[in-house]
C-alpha cells in the first residue's frame, strides 16, 4: 500500500493505493488545521509501506507533511521533482526542473491512460495547459490565472467594480457582479479552446482529447465550445504510476 500526496496551491489531496485502487482518499485545504486532520484521517487506515510526494507549494509545507508522515507512520516521505524525461514523457522545457511537476505527472497519467496525443488543462488556481503527443512528447504549455484569481485580481486592481454578490455565469450579463465572473470563466474558457485548435492545427490531424484536472474542471466543462472531459486525480493517478515505474526509490 502507498500513500500518495499532492500538495497543491490551495489544497493537499492524498489517496490509498492498493493492487484494487484507492482504497481510501481526501482531501484538506490549507487555510484548516492540516495538522489536526490528517492524522485523524489516516490514523485507522494502516500503515503504507512508501510515501510519494508531488508538491508545487513552499518547503515549509513539505516539510510539515513530512513531519506529520513521520509521526504518524514512522515513514519518510519521497518527493517526486520534475525530471527531463520519466514514465514515457519527455519533458519540452530546457530547464526540465522548472515545470511544475503537477503538470508532468498529469501528462504521465495521460500517457499510461493510452489518452495522448491530448491537452492538458489544469483548471485551478492557474489555468494550467499542455500538450502531449502519441509518443509522449511535451510540446510546450501556457500558464495564465485561474477563473478565481483572474475575478480576484480585476477586484483588486479597480475602485468601482466591487459586486454585493457572486456573479451568475451568462453570454451577456446585464449587472456587475455576472459581469466579472461571465468575462473570467469566458476568457479561460476562450484560451483552453483557442491552446486545443492551435494544437490541433499544427501537430495533427484533427482535434486532439482534452483533458481537464483541478478544483474548477466541472465548472468550466459546460463553458467549452469543443469536445472535453474530466480526468480527475490526474496528479495522483501519475503519482501512482511513478511509484510502480521507480519500485526501488524510497
Amino acid at each position: 500500500m502507498r500513500l500518495l500526496l499532492d500538495l497543491g496551491n490551495t489544497r493537499l489531496k492524498w489517496a490509498f493505493a492498493t493492487a484494487d485502487g484507492w482504497s481510501a482518499r481526501g482531501a484538506v485545504a490549507w487555510n484548516e488545521n492540516v495538522s489536526a486532520v490528517l492524522p485523524s484521517a489516516w490514523k485507522a487506515l494502516g500503515c503504507p509501506d512508501r510515501v510519494l510526494g508531488a508538491s508545487v507549494v513552499d518547503a515549509a509545507r513539505e516539510a510539515q507533511l513530512e513531519t506529520l508522515v513521520k509521526d504518524v507512520f514512522a515513514r519518510d516521505v519521497m518527493w517526486v521533482r520534475t525530471p527531463a524525461e520519466g514514465c514515457g514523457v519527455r519533458n519540452a522545457y530546457a530547464e526540465p526542473h522548472r515545470l511544475g511537476v503537477d503538470r508532468f505527472l498529469a501528462m504521465v497519467a495521460a500517457h499510461a491512460a493510452g489518452h495522448a496525443p491530448c491537452v492538458l488543462a489544469g483548471i485551478g488556481t492557474a489555468l494550467t495547459l499542455d500538450a502531449l503527443t502519441a509518443d509522449g512528447q511535451h510540446l510546450g504549455g501556457l500558464i495564465a490565472p485561474g477563473p478565481l484569481l483572474m475575478q480576484q485580481s480585476l477586484l483588486g486592481a479597480t475602485v468601482r467594480v466591487r459586486p454585493e454578490h457572486p456573479g451568475v455565469i451568462r453570454d451577456v450579463a446585464d449587472n456587475t457582479a455576472d459581469a466579472v465572473a461571465s468575462g473570467c470563466w469566458q476568457a479561460v474558457a476562450a484560451l483552453v479552446e483557442r491552446f486545443a485548435k492551435n494544437i490541433s492545427r499544427q501537430h495533427t490531424h484533427g482535434m486532439q482529447r482534452v483533458l481537464l484536472d483541478g478544483g474548477d474542471a466541472t465548472l468550466l466543462l459546460p463553458l467549452l465550445d469543443l469536445p472535453a472531459e474530466v480526468a480527475a486525480d490526474s496528479v495522483l493517478r501519475g503519482l501512482l504510476v511513478w511509484a510502480d515505474s521507480h519500485p526501488g526509490c524510497t
